[in-house]
């Protein structure tokens, strides 16, 4: 039996040497609503960071890879079915980046005292420990726990789904959200992780809150644990900060950004799935909707203005004319020098030495793609029962408007919405309950 090495420990939990509280609110197994069949519920503040992900994917399964009419409707076979299918999908794409095996996290189950009497004397010593199975239901404390670890290693993928199904009931029991992370983490590998995180001495797990950091969220959702949520990776002040890196597959909005503390790159805005991560201070929802047009493919103008505000860090909304030449060869535009310094000219008539955002798209990419404004039924979850309507973990229906605005459909200006307007400026959301979802 391997255990759980301090290296890992020190990356979730920090070294903080008690951490009976917050550790007892991660204690949880992926357990579905009894009110919406498709919806985890969390039990206490936390777990967002690893079950608000889960839930992303899951419902990326049942609205688009799923032949089920009703995507709502979910029998317990086919729970088991599509949450494993779940898991499994999140630990091939951790795996595919720069892992070289597959690792499954499992605990065992402590025999009792009464069980191993009952075993010949040349076995009671070495079967103290029965083989993984899930969680005894007594409480365990964070060292009893981490003493009880089990890793599992595959090489061949079919190998490691087939024992992530086997362990099915292992997800839905009292640690399934914590070892589904460890299994995350181990396959990911310790090393590559602390070579994405910006601050290797900030654990993944807050050890005064219990939140999860953004790395531990962007991992989750893109493979990776940088610690920036802006598109590709920037120089700063002489140090390498890393961005995503790639289209997710499902997004991610915050709160913090409407507030102007960060602001969230294409990447993670125009995911693949029209499905969202919505971050407030403290807690993880899902906005989501069917409708795949809202993630059509990148126009020209977007990717453009996606690559100028690479050379913009700090999004002034402008760029020194001196990296005008690398901002057109980076879009495949005519590069060579005297046409760039043509483009000078023109772009910065009053000779200032930037180049405007604005005119640099009007001249290169007058088309905006602007579609018709449209409407569109969407979805949001909390997986709190104290944030949900009469504490029943279900989703909130609405339907969205974007593209222009109107005082007449003029809504509240709900954290919600807030969060939402950093992708579309202009949104109403008209909910079918009286109160409006929350996101905390």
């Amino acid at each position: 039996m391997a255990q759980l090495n301090e290296g890992l420990v020190n990356l979730v939990w920090g070294k903080t040497t008690s951490m009976d509280t917050i550790f007892s609110r991660w204690t949880q197994g992926f357990v579905f609503s009894q009110s919406e069949s498709t919806a985890l519920e969390q039990f206490e503040g936390g777990p967002c960071a690893v079950i608000a992900p889960v839930q992303a994917f899951l419902l990326k399964n049942s609205l688009f890879n799923s032949q089920k009419p009703n995507w709502r409707e979910c029998h317990e076979e086919e729970q088991n079915h599509i949450l494993c299918q779940t898991l499994t999908d999140i630990l091939e794409m951790v795996h595919s980046i720069n892992s070289e095996s597959y690792c499954l996290v499992t605990c065992l189950r402590e025999k009792t005292s009464e069980e191993t009497a009952s075993l010949p004397e040349s076995t009671a010593e070495t079967s103290q420990l029965d083989q993984p199975a899930a969680l005894a239901a007594e409480e365990l404390g964070f060292e009893r726990f981490h003493a009880l670890i089990h890793k599992r290693i595959f090489q061949s993928f079919t190998e490691f789904k087939d024992a992530v199904w086997d362990q099915h009931s292992m997800w839905i029991n009292k640690c399934g959200v914590l070892l589904f992370l460890y299994s995350v983490i181990l396959t990911k590998g310790i090393e590559n992780i602390k070579n994405e995180i910006e601050d290797v001495e900030e654990p993944l797990i807050d050890p005064l809150y219990g939140h999860g950091s953004q790395s531990l969220i962007n991992l989750l959702l893109t493979g990776h644990a940088v610690s920036n949520v802006w598109d590709g990776d920037r120089e700063c002040s002489g140090m390498k900060l890393f961005g995503v890196r790639n289209q997710a597959s499902v997004g991610f909005l915050t709160l913090m950004e409407a507030l102007r503390y960060c602001k969230v790159g294409s990447y993670l805005k125009c995911p693949k799935h029209p499905i969202w991560l919505l971050g407030s201070e403290t807690h993880l929802t899902v906005f989501f909707t069917k409708e795949m047009t809202v993630v059509a493919p990148e126009s020209p103008s977007a990717q453009a203005r996606r690559v100028f505000q690479t050379y913009d860090p700090e999004d002034n909304g402008f760029i020194p004319d001196t990296l005008l030449q690398d901002v057109m060869k980076s879009l495949e535009l005519v590069s060579d020098l005297e046409y760039v310094n043509l483009m000078k000219t023109k772009l910065d008539p009053e000779g200032l030495g930037i180049v405007l955002l604005a005119p640099f798209l009007q001249e290169f990419f007058p088309e905006q793609d602007l579609k018709a404004p449209e409407s569109f039924t969407v979805y949001h979850y909390n997986g709190l029962k104290q944030s949900n309507f009469n504490e029943k973990v279900m989703y909130v229906e609405g339907t969205a408007v974007i593209g222009f605005e109107d005082p007449m459909l003029q809504t509240d200006d709900t954290p919600v919405k807030q969060c939402l307007r950093t992708k579309w400026p202009f949104i109403e959301l008209l909910w079918t309950t009286d109160r409006p979802p929350s996101l905390n």
